[in-house]
């Protein structure tokens, strides 16, 4: 038995339990469960109103995060449901996707929300991938890295077609999930921290939670493949993913001088290019490759909003843990 590879009916008996990780995270996921609605927008539809409150550049960089997000969580659901769930045959990791791909779904209806409480045009923010470049490049260089898994043709036989399929599970959870969203994340949670769009940094952090748990279940689950499959781990091979991530961080630092040119208050774009390059080099350790950058966390702050369990408080809609309801407990 193995994570890929098997009998297509055979994820129909997911008992007994082969990976009893897989297991954990679907159940961490179901505990994390929220939805956009939970938090209050009030605060900041009055801010966005509000002549001079936000800076252009605040305005700029909350516009250009929904409209790359808006259309990234896209493509991620679109690779969990038309290419990994298709070839991962372990039940229980079948059943961690399934999680993942409903807490997509909430994601992408959270930028819905987001845009109809702040009367934004969606023809804007739903095609800046098309509009603003640095956009473009990082959504062309996913698409790029996952096409040949969405051939239907494609299968896992064989150690060229496994390893094309652990490139995908790379670029997917560890580029696009790991990486690509994390200039975006800081750069909001840091206005969240100046009082400014509180709601939507509120939402953000639900998702910055899920998204930790994306990357930890992909990685993995690509550790698991490559274990199960030793001979795919070439030293070309890791030469190659190391190459892959240099290029992503270009990209995600391209874009976070584009999304914040002239900064924000004590923050600055060099500071969230800093902040991509210690996060690249986590990830490289999380699949056993060398570090390439050797930076330090320049946003020791950001640790909060994964490390630390949250806990919607609906009396005074503000963030403190939150949990279903049968382990709910409420300040």
């Amino acid at each position: 038995m193995s994570i890929i590879n098997n009998s297509k009916t055979d994820p129909n008996k997911i008992l007994p339990i082969t990976y009893p990780w897989a297991r954990d995270y679907y159940k961490a996921g179901v505990a994390n469960n929220w939805t956009p609605e939970e938090v209050s927008m009030q605060k900041d539809v009055e801010q966005w109103k509000a002549p001079g409150f936000l800076s252009s550049t605040e305005r700029r960089l909350i516009l250009w995060n929904l409209g790359f997000f808006s259309t990234a969580e896209s493509l991620t659901a679109n690779n969990i449901v038309l290419a990994v769930y298709n070839h991962v045959t372990n039940p229980e990791a079948r059943q961690y996707l399934l999680r993942q791909g409903f807490e997509e779904a909430i994601h992408t209806d959270t930028f819905i929300y987001c845009c109809d409480t702040l009367g934004l045009d969606p023809d804007e923010i739903y095609n800046m991938y098309n509009t603003i470049p640095s956009i473009e490049e990082k959504d062309n260089f996913v698409v790029e890295l996952t096409k040949s898994v969405f051939d239907p043709t494609f299968t896992t036989d064989g150690e060229e077609n496994t390893r094309k399929f652990v490139r995908d599970l790379i670029g997917y959870y560890v580029i696009m999930e790991g990486i690509f969203f994390y200039a975006g994340f800081a750069m909001m949670l840091a206005l969240k921290r100046q009082n400014k769009m509180i709601g939507i940094g509120e939402q953000f952090e639900y998702i910055m939670r899920d998204e930790s748990l994306h990357l930890a279940f992909g990685c993995d689950l690509i550790k698991t493949i490559r274990d199960e499959n030793p001979g795919i781990w070439t030293q070309a091979f890791q030469d190659e993913i190391i190459d892959l991530v240099k290029k992503a961080v270009d990209l995600e630092k391209r874009y976070a001088h584009d999304a914040c040119p002239e900064g924000l208050l004590g923050i600055n774009a060099e500071q969230f290019s800093q902040y991509v390059e210690f996060v690249a080099d986590r990830r490289l350790e999380r699949l056993d490759l060398p570090k390439v950058y050797g930076r330090k966390n320049p946003f020791a702050w950001m640790s909060q909003a994964t490390d630390l369990s949250k806990e919607k408080n609906f009396f005074e809609t503000r963030v403190t843990e939150y949990q279903t309801g049968g382990v709910l407990t409420w300040d």
